[in-house]
């Protein structure tokens, strides 16, 4: 009898700087037995350069460009775990092709939790400003419509990663068995 291989599809990891996608993303690939990508890593490696020197040397729009050709093709087609960047899904398009590609799941966390968690972080170029919590404040309120439209939430505040990773692990063989075999 043969045996019917099981699509891995990717896991998008999205939502605001802050609320875990990175920690979140290595503890759930080695979990899943799946490979760990960041997509933001991955733009600085192929920039040459950080994020704040892209930001700085060639605009944010650039850096956006970056972001949409790294989920169009920079990464491999399944078996991945992807921490996005927290603006990659607010961009026109970008939760259909996110959700095209594989399971999306949306982390959030307060505002004061993302405050303790990013103030004073100089890899930040969105908060290098002089009110760090009204620029979050700001941004989470235009983006979090957007990433719940896209994504499967799951709140990270008062949780150990272990209690998120299950959670995820959880909806991803759920989702997967129902929208990728």
């Amino acid at each position: 009898m043969e045996r019917r291989q099981r699509r891995r599809p990717n896991i998008y990891l999205i939502g605001f700087m802050g609320v875990g996608k990175s920690a979140v993303g290595r503890a759930l690939a080695r979990s899943l037995h799946l490979q760990y990508l960041d997509s933001d890593w991955a733009i600085e490696h192929k920039a040459g350069m950080p994020i704040t020197e892209i930001f700085k040397t060639r605009g944010e729009a650039a850096f956006r460009s970056m972001e949409r050709e790294f989920i169009e093709s920079g990464h491999p087609a399944e078996g991945v775990v992807v921490s996005c960047g927290g603006g990659l899904p607010v961009q026109p398009g970008m939760g259909e092709l996110l959700k095209s590609k594989g399971v999306v799941i949306c982390l959030f966390a307060s505002p004061e939790t993302i405050v303790q968690r990013t103030v004073g972080n100089p890899k930040r170029p969105l908060l290098n400003v002089e009110n760090p919590e009204e620029r979050i404040r700001q941004l989470m309120g235009e983006r979090e419509p957007v990433y719940m439209n896209t994504g499967i939430g799951i709140s990270t505040e008062s949780r150990s990663i272990a209690e998120v990773v299950k959670n995820i692990a959880r909806i991803y063989r759920r989702e997967a068995r129902l929208r990728f075999q």
